[in-house]
């Protein structure tokens, strides 16, 4: 670049593809343009003469000309020493294992350092989901393999393993302790191929390959069947948490072998998922302040689709109003210690469901499309339904929208009522399911 100018945001913006723009600053330095992206780095000559080109990184993530001029500063300095950039990072690339970049994956993940769609972090939950992926299957498959070595047909080789159960193992009988039980089978396969993928993205974006080798594998269907309860299931679900509410019909005794009611908050979030189609994760996380029963309205800012405004129907209401409300800082569902979520609800549903002799696949997800279902056979459209439950693309996410309108409330009331009805519990007063005309 001529007149020795600096490279700033115009001239990378004006890249051609296949054109290098040259530093006036720093010699060797500059950004070329291959395809889509801008890639900036640097020429040098070792002490042995010999001449080297070195990635420093790609524009925007999270290098920008001023980031990456002060880089190539850096490196210069080094090679003045007699060291080769291009030499140790090929080194660290090729003995660089796919467990030691599950763990800066997830290092960088639980400190913010990667978005997902929106511009989001991951959650804890999801945290919690790949962190068991990598270490039942990932690690055991891959772990000791070279990142750089990693081929599609490696990719192949370990889908089919997991699909065909190849890790599939339960941790209490070999001794381990605070580690899932491991599952294998085609959905399993196909989610973890998935975080694969991820992984190896994060990979070719630290420069640790050229490219990603899942790309291109055809993954298996994920398996996963949308269950709906039935009628016969809602019944016993509505007399399961009538029982679990009274200690000489609940599971477990004390150690003095007394009865044990079942902590009312579990309870609680048991029913109100039942009646308004939330995800658990929702319920558990909800704080006073983002309830306004008065409105009937529920306003959640991180959901899995982003700031969420839910109507809420009179049946879950008044399932909120019995617990007494806390502190706006406070938990609607609380757990039984601590100020954290109630991290031991999954186990305490089990317990609800193996009270309601329920069958196993009846989990807190499948309340969510039952909810989904009624409404869809009650008339209403895909829009609506979409709001209540907080679908991609369907929340009420108006920053100037302080409330659910008259329309989705009265949505809200009568699928409420309806799976309270079936779960055999009195409607709600004043509410008269009407079917909708769609």
């Amino acid at each position: 670049m001529a007149g020795g100018k600096k490279i700033g945001l115009r001239e990378v913006r004006a890249l051609q593809p296949n054109e290098i723009a040259w530093d006036g600053a720093v010699p060797g330095f500059g950004a070329r343009r291959q395809r889509d992206a801008v890639t900036y780095i640097l020429k040098y000559r070792t002490a042995g003469a010999r001449q080297r080109w070195h990635t420093i990184g790609r524009h925007g993530g999270p290098w920008t000309p001023d980031m990456a001029r002060e880089e190539a500063r850096r490196l210069l300095g080094e090679v003045a020493k007699g060291g080769d950039p291009t030499a140790d990072k090929r080194a660290v690339r090729q003995a660089l294992t796919v467990g030691e970049l599950c763990n800066r994956y997830l290092a960088d993940a639980e400190a913010g350092r990667l978005l997902i769609r929106g511009g989001r972090t991951k959650k804890p939950r999801t945290l919690g989901g790949d962190r068991g992926m990598i270490e039942g299957h990932i690690k055991p498959l891959l772990g000791r393999q070279a990142v750089a070595s990693i081929t599609r047909a490696d990719v192949e080789k370990f889908m089919h393993a997991i699909a065909s159960g190849e890790t599939k193992c339960d941790p209490r009988k070999v001794g381990l302790r605070a580690v899932s039980k491991v599952r294998g089978g085609r959905g399993v396969a196909s989610r973890t191929i998935g975080l694969l993928g991820a992984i190896f993205n994060y990979a070719v974006r630290k420069d640790l390959r050229p490219n990603n080798p899942v790309r291109g594998v055809q993954r298996p269907a994920d398996g996963r069947r949308e269950r709906r309860l039935t009628d016969t299931e809602y019944a016993k679900l509505g007399a399961a948490l009538r029982a679990a509410a009274r200690p000489h019909l609940a599971l477990g005794v004390t150690r003095n072998r007394t009865p044990a009611a079942m902590w009312p908050a579990a309870i609680a979030a048991a029913r109100f998922l039942t009646l308004t189609g939330w995800r658990s994760g929702e319920a558990l996380g909800l704080r006073w302040a983002d309830v306004d029963l008065a409105r009937r309205t529920a306003t959640l800012g991180d959901t899995k689709t982003g700031r969420s405004i839910r109507p809420l129907s009179q049946a879950s209401c008044d399932v909120l109003r019995g617990l007494g409300r806390g502190s706006d800082n406070g938990l609607v569902f609380p757990a039984t210690r601590g100020d954290g979520p109630m991290s031991g609800f999954r186990k305490l549903w089990d317990r609800i469901a193996k009270l309601g002799v329920l069958p196993i696949e009846v989990t807190p997800h499948v309340l969510r499309h039952s909810f989904a279902s009624l409404a869809a056979d009650l008339g209403y459209s895909e829009p609506t339904i979409g709001a209540l439950i907080g679908h991609k693309g369907h929340s009420v996410t108006s920053r100037y929208m302080h409330s659910a309108d008259a329309v989705l409330l009265a949505a809200a009331d009568a699928v409420a009522a309806e799976a309270a009805a079936r779960m055999g519990e009195a409607r709600s007063a004043g509410v008269v399911p009407l079917r909708a005309s769609g």
